[in-house]
């Protein structure tokens, strides 16, 4: 049985999906005015390995996860640039689904935008109005009355009173009460707007979520996802107005990420510590070592980005790809304590960290089992490895392939430097491959003193040789 920490009561509570063997999950998405950065990646990926685990799992699973396509943000960005709001936003959201792509994170089954559901969100307002929930102020917003809501709060642990309390007054916004927020902004002169019965203007950004999870997973659905920093008020104010509006539980499962600190300290642009996936990925051996390096730390805890971190990810990987190397066995994965322990490990509120230790034990058994010439424990376990590792999205490359990658800050240069400069720059595969064929040569005619020379060579340029039976030579990158 899967268990899940659920933010809402602060424990973990087993997945009982309404619609048995359903579960249908809702994630807060992008805001489309820059590129997706290492925090919104961490979200990404975690809600992707939800998905892809409650489906190795037998769930059929509805994962929609939405953009926020118009706002104030992206208003302001496209006037900056002095471009339209649309050729801003398209750009944006390319971007997004490459470094999506790259760090292999599976499209959502529905990507709503909020500019496609502005009907729905109109009705929900009037729906709010109609029951007492929402008011039009004299500035011609329309706010939600907060204090008509018994459970605000319960989401964020927050009492009204205390949020009154440091709550900013607002000159002429026609606000009842300090804490109302904006569900439907009037129109600004060069603004974009959708025509009301309140008058023209445009959804304010929490109804967006409301509406388009209520649409597309109707009004009580089974997970509710998204980054810590959208608790509150993000999350809290959807759960008032969809409860409000549809007289349901909503959501039944809060899921929370937690942040993501650079080098022990909080990400932010002030500090220059703020780095998007584009950015990150060109610096890596892969995009695997990136989201390998947000696994490696539970989901709901904060995980610290830094070198040293990204460093560990990647010698991990390396240990995989390694054990991995050769033909892919023609070996079904079969029921066994690995695989049992890393079930074990996802079902409980999704512990990519041990987890990624049975990984680790498998590499560990498949290297033992080759060194023993057991072929049959180690074929099984290497298929299980593969397995396992594609419900976590790793272990995609070809291990070869992945074992001979540079790292990208590694210059191609000539034998004769690397020797020279004792350097551990990586050489060109061509210049490798042939220095591997002059040593075989070199072995052929006894020359044993050529032959060390160039293995010492090419170590010294980071490149590590393996002598197999029969002759055969393989290599990796250091």
């Amino acid at each position: 049985m899967i268990v899940i920490h659920n933010s809402l009561t602060g424990n973990k509570q087993p997945l009982t999906p309404i619609v048995p063997g359903e579960v249908r999950m809702y994630v807060c998405g992008m805001t489309v005015y820059d590129f997706l950065h290492i925090g919104h990646a961490r979200m990404m990926i975690v809600f992707d390995v939800v998905t892809r685990y409650l489906r190795c799992r037998g769930y059929r699973v509805t994962y929609v996860r939405n953009i926020t396509d118009i706002d104030d943000k992206i208003i302001r960005r496209a006037a900056e640039n002095g471009e339209s709001i649309e050729a801003l936003t398209t750009r944006y959201i390319d971007a997004m689904h490459a470094d999506c792509a790259a760090l292999g994170v599976l499209r959502p089954d529905f990507e709503p935008r909020a500019t496609a559901h502005v009907p729905g969100i109109v009705a929900m307002v009037a729906k709010l109005i109609e029951r007492g929930y929402a008011y039009v102020a004299a500035n011609g917003d329309v706010l939600y009355a907060v204090a008509k809501f018994d459970g605000y709060g319960r989401l964020s642990g927050k009492r009204l009173t205390d949020l009154r309390a440091g709550a900013r007054v607002e000159i002429d916004t026609g606000k009842r009460d300090p804490l109302d927020f904006v569900l439907w902004k009037h129109a600004k002169p060069g603004e974009p707007s959708w025509n009301s019965p309140w008058g023209a203007g445009r959804p304010g950004w929490h109804i967006e979520c409301s509406a388009m999870s209520v649409a597309l997973l109707g009004a009580h659905f089974d997970i509710h996802g998204g980054g810590m920093d959208l608790k509150f008020p993000h999350h809290e104010n959807e759960i008032a107005q969809s409860c409000a509006a549809t007289g349901e539980r909503f959501a039944e499962i809060w899921m929370h990420n937690g942040f993501v600190n650079v080098d022990n300290e909080k990400m932010s642009k002030s500090l220059g510590n703020f780095f998007t996936v584009r950015e990150v990925l060109p610096k890596l051996r892969h995009p695997e070592v990136l989201r390998y390096c947000v696994l490696a730390s539970h989901y709901r805890g904060p995980i610290n980005y830094s070198l040293e971190q990204l460093e560990q990810a990647d010698a991990a990987l390396q240990r995989l790809y390694l054990a991995l190397r050769g033909p892919a066995p023609p070996v079904a994965p079969v029921d066994s304590p690995h695989v049992r322990r890393f079930h074990a490990a996802m079902d409980d509120d999704f512990n990519t960290p041990e987890a990624l230790s049975v990984l680790q034990a498998l590499a560990r058994e498949i290297n033992t089992a080759r060194d023993a010439g057991d072929a049959p424990r180690a074929a099984a376990r290497t298929a299980e490895l593969r397995l396992l590792g594609g419900v976590l999205g790793l272990l995609g490359e070809n291990a070869e392939q992945w074992l001979r990658r540079a790292k990208p800050d590694a210059a191609a240069t000539s034998l004769s430097a690397a020797a020279s400069a004792n350097s551990a720059e990586a050489l060109s595969d061509g210049a490798i491959e042939a220095q591997i064929a002059a040593r075989a040569a070199a072995r052929q005619a006894k020359n044993w003193a050529e032959s060390d020379r160039i293995r010492d060579v090419l170590a010294r340029a980071g490149v590590i040789l393996e002598d197999k039976p029969g002759g055969v030579t393989d290599w990796r990158r250091a």
